[in-house]
């Protein structure tokens, strides 16, 4: 294998964890994935930086928390300071590219200060996060208006489907018995088999971009960004995705009346959301977790048409492969719909590494369960590629050591951070809350998982003797100790985020104690 190997970075939008093969889902269909599990190793105790598309991207892409890189919620610009992918592997060789969804918005101000054209070969990829955009697709609206022209819709068009916005027309709509077409944005039609065919959908499109890519890539090593916009709401998939589960396949949801005795006031305010109420309803449940568990399906379908291809040109064998999500989907837990809190649907992801070379030989098939955080993975990357670990920016760590059966994992870190800000959202109101004041933090050691709410209680699950997260117990007298302790520790997390980012640890350490031979000499008699 070249010393430089590539790296294929899968992300999959609002995939639960644990419905996955690998992960103990025990009726749905995931033989691609379970088969990266056995031949890679698998984190099963991974956190999003923040439940929620926009910053957990960015802190995927940065390597940093949201509250570092300040991207804290959809469509808030990543500042031009920000370094990301693309900007660490460029320089080391590598052709960075991204097919399908980043959710980033360009620091368009920025950009206009100082004077970098759009259009330009550098206005581009600070526009793009930091990748060669080879095919951009963060999904449409049924608004026509607001792109009317996206490749996927011109492709759609060329396969015959016409109008001016087939993505929703016929990729995100459906057809009912009277044959009248019926959008998929309503979760009342999520049973209905998308008008698009499978092949021209957008799972199997993405795909054949990704290919496209990796057919273009010459004589470099490449990192492709391979972000896939499902199973992601509309709920909707082509057949025979769409019925291919059924209400016999919906898991008992994971909320109870007792939870409601104690309602956490943000809890409570987010359970008025009307995707919160309506996914309290099993009518709703059991119309589209049947849906969202076939769009799962297509996608691991796909992956190993991708995988195929790989190996039929000789690259797999030199390809690291990451599967992961951005975030989790509460499909009705705890009394809740979307995501951007903290139990374990909506925060803990997916994360899944194969690496082909011998170094990992001692833990292909593992399940390790040592907490994991997004941040961790340009980190990995940069290891990968040989670049400078960049100590002073980057706040994840390196999963190479891991992966080569080589980190005690007693010596690992010992707690995981994920932050949400939900300033955007109506719970804000609900609570008489100023945009500056929705801030939360959760922070886990396996064992408790405390979050800290600004102006609110915090609190406290024990995921040892109350794995479903359904007892508070931040407000019992006897696990006081268990909050200030865990109090503590988001305290001294916060006190340790990288905010000297423009000159290196090394420069730091080469210049100590020189500023006399640097020709400043103060403190001289």
């Amino acid at each position: 294998m070249p010393s430089k190997p590539n790296i294929l970075f899968i992300m999959a939008d609002q995939l639960r964890a644990d419905y996955l093969g690998c992960n103990g889902h025990p009726t749905i269909k995931t033989p691609t994935i379970d088969e990266l599990a056995t031949k890679g190793i698998n984190f099963t105790r991974a956190y999003t930086q923040a439940p929620v598309c926009g910053p957990s991207r960015m802190s995927f892409y940065t390597g940093r928390y949201a509250s570092s890189h300040g991207a804290t919620y959809n469509n808030v610009p990543l500042k031009l300071s920000e370094k990301t992918i693309g900007d660490y592997l460029r320089p080391q060789g590598y052709r960075v590219g991204l097919v399908g969804k980043t959710h980033m918005k360009k620091d368009a101000e920025g950009m206009a200060r100082l004077g970098i054209d759009p259009e330009s070969s550098r206005g581009v990829l600070v526009s793009q996060c930091g990748f060669e955009p080879f095919e951009r697709d963060d999904g449409l609206h049924p608004d026509q208006s607001v792109s009317p022209d996206l490749a996927y819709n011109c492709y759609l068009r060329e396969q015959g489907y016409l109008g001016d916005n087939p993505w929703h027309e016929y990729a995100n709509s459906g057809q009912d018995e009277n044959g009248d077409v019926q959008s998929g944005w309503y979760m009342r039609n999520s049973h209905l088999s998308a008008r698009v065919k499978e092949e021209h959908s957008e799972t199997a499109y993405t795909t054949n971009r990704a290919i496209d890519f990796i057919r273009e890539t010459k004589d470099e090593p490449w990192c492709l960004h391979l972000s896939y916009i499902k199973p992601h709401w509309p709920y909707i998939a082509p057949a025979p995705y769409h019925n291919m589960y059924s209400a016999d396949d919906v898991l008992a949801c994971n909320a109870t009346t007792a939870e409601k005795d104690n309602l956490h006031p943000v809890i409570e305010a987010f359970m008025t959301h009307h995707e919160s109420v309506n996914f309290s309803r099993q009518e709703v449940r059991e119309n589209v977790i049947p849906v969202y568990m076939g769009l799962i399906t297509q996608l691991d379908t796909h992956l190993k048409r991708l995988f195929d291809y790989l190996k039929e040109i000789g690259e797999y064998d030199n390809t690291v492969v990451v599967f992961t999500a951005d975030h989790g989907d509460y499909l009705g837990d705890h009394w809740l719909g979307e995501k951007e809190l903290f139990h374990e649907a909506s925060a803990r992801i997916p994360m899944i590494i194969h690496d082909p070379r011998s170094t990992a030989e001692s833990t292909r098939g593992v399940n390790d369960d040592r907490l994991i955080e997004a941040i961790d993975l340009l980190p990995t990357f940069l290891d990968i590629s040989g670049a400078e670990p960049c100590s002073h920016i980057l706040e994840g760590r390196s999963l190479i050591p891991v992966i080569n059966g080589q980190s005690d994992k007693t010596k690992w870190r010992r707690y995981a951070i994920s932050e949400a800000d939900y300033a955007w959202r109506e719970a804000r109101n609900e609570l008489a809350l100023a945009p500056d004041q929705t801030r939360a933090v959760m922070i886990t050691d396996e064992r408790w998982k405390y979050i800290h709410y600004e102006h609110f209680r915090p609190q406290l699950f024990d995921l040892k003797n109350d794995p479903q997260e359904q007892i508070d117990l931040a407000e019992k007298e006897s696990h006081r100790d268990v909050c200030v302790e865990m109090e503590a520790a988001l305290y001294d997390w916060y006190r340790h985020r990288k905010i000297r980012t423009t000159v290196s640890n090394e420069t730091v350490a080469q210049q100590t104690g020189k500023a006399h031979s640097r020709g400043y000499l103060f403190g001289l008699w």
